[in-house]
């Protein structure tokens, strides 16, 4: 009874503490927008004498062409080759100098780049931000040496990994229509053949004002801020955006498989099933909450069910993972991807993922699992919340999904309403052989071993 009282008093203390987070940071949240279409969003977080500067474009690998895939991760390296004021590799240097951080990345959905530095030295990140949104400037010698380095990252990262390859090839097989079928890092081939002109005119489409959006957290001043990005941004003409096209991926009617050879210690499987996403205007739907629940009670803890299956008790697996993001731009899959342990064999580390998610779809859920999964989102989500680059990044991937960051408090209180039946529901409706792709790594004697058994 006592333990009882315990759990209790500790799950009404985090959603006091969350509740009080949440009110707090929508007190303490101001979104502005700019005549020239850029929208300004600022956090207010003054516990400490620092900032994070994140400007996020709505221009990712989703928004490609076919032939030149690749290439919003190719200019996210050029935005660091110059302005007309800023000499090549000098933007990390002046962020250094003021004792600042700084990166950028590239996914499907997004380009986005970043700054951390003591408060007093925002002003001077946001005129180097701003002047890379009007004034690059790189030359073709400038493109051809970091389109070498971009080469050399993609042979690193998805080349020379096995489970790259397999994520690669199991992405191009799920999906036939939308954009989320090719690499963010881009195919060889288009690498290889991508001009300066490709990343200039990317550029030239994407880069707006109207296309971007200014994340500010930290100890910061409002109204100050936005006389600064006024002065900055504000200046900055606005241009007409190109027309996206709905690619709207046809519904799969049976299994699909792609089996890859490369040099690796042990076989991988990966299961992948067409499930929906959350979308805006429908922030009611309970399945995409759902699904995202289901997730941590395969593979949200230690001891969740794939987990003690799969590892602890069949030695089946030597890892697991489930991924799912309920939020994005695209269609999205529910992925199960598996490293087979030695002596097992891919069909039987498959057999048992079918068996446990039977179990799961005929027995359901206890209610004391789905809180105690629920009170783990709460404590992540309150953690992520101690961070003003963390905050930050919340606010910026919510809005370039479609969602206002108003609507984040609202999603993570809609999950608390998910009752296990409806996880068992989406388990039984989605994750069904129509929609599964099924990827399988086969290893391959890497090069040193092939040699030392010829010279045995």
């Amino acid at each position: 009874m006592r333990s009882n009282l315990l759990r209790i008093s500790f799950l009404f203390l985090l959603f006091a503490q969350l509740s009080w987070a949440a009110s707090s940071s929508s007190a303490d949240t101001h979104e502005f927008m700019l005549n020239n279409g850029l929208k300004l969003i600022v956090r207010e977080d003054h516990r400490a004498p620092t900032v994070a500067h994140m400007v996020w474009y709505r221009a990712g690998s989703m928004d490609e062409v076919n032939g030149k895939t690749g290439v919003a991760h190719v200019l996210e390296h050029m935005m660091f080759k110059g302005t007309h004021k800023v000499k090549a590799g000098e933007f990390s240097k002046l962020v250094a100098a003021v004792g600042g951080r700084e990166n950028a990345f590239t996914s499907r959905d997004y380009t986005a780049y970043f700054q951390q530095v003591e408060k007093s030295k925002l002003d001077e990140v946001i005129r180097l931000e701003a002047d890379r949104m009007s004034n690059l400037n790189f030359d073709d010698a400038e493109f051809l040496k970091e389109i070498q380095v971009v080469m050399e990252e993609r042979r690193l990262r998805t080349e020379d990994n096995p489970s790259s390859l397999l994520n690669e090839s199991l992405m191009a097989t799920a999906y036939m229509s939308s954009p989320y079928r090719h690499p963010v890092i881009g195919w060889m081939n288009d690498l290889q053949n991508m001009k300066p002109a490709d990343a200039r005119d990317w550029y030239r489409s994407w880069y707006s004002p109207n296309n971007a959006t200014v994340v500010i957290s930290g100890d910061v001043d409002p109204k100050q801020i936005l006389k600064v990005v006024e002065k900055y941004y504000g200046a900055i003409t606005a241009h007409e955006l190109p027309v996206r096209k709905p690619q709207i991926e046809p519904a799969q009617k049976g299994v699909k498989q792609v089996q890859v050879k490369a040099p690796a210690d042990s076989s991988q499987l990966a299961m992948a099933w067409k499930v929906p996403r959350l979308e805006p205007g429908k922030l009611d739907d309970p399945e995409p909450y759902a699904l995202e629940l289901l997730t941590a009670v395969l593979d949200g803890y230690d001891n969740a069910r794939l987990n003690r299956t799969l590892v602890k008790q069949e030695k089946v697996v030597n890892d697991v993972g489930v991924g799912y993001d309920m939020i994005s731009r695209g269609p999205e899959l529910f992925l199960i991807s598996v490293a087979v342990a030695k002596g097992k064999t891919v069909n039987q580390a498959q057999a048992s993922i079918r068996k446990a998610l039977d179990e799961l779809k005929q027995k359901g859920i206890l209610e004391s699992e789905l809180k105690r999964i629920k009170v783990r989102i709460l404590s992540d989500q309150i953690y992520k919340r101690d961070s003003i680059f963390g905050q930050a990044m919340e606010i910026g991937t919510t809005e370039m999904a479609g969602f206002s960051w108003r609507d984040i408090d609202y999603m993570l209180e809609k999950m608390q309403t998910i009752t296990p039946e409806q996880v068992q529901a989406v388990a039984k409706k989605y994750l069904i052989d129509e929609g599964l792709t099924i990827g399988v790594l086969d290893p391959q004697a890497r090069k040193s071993q092939e040699v030392s058994k010829e010279g045995k």
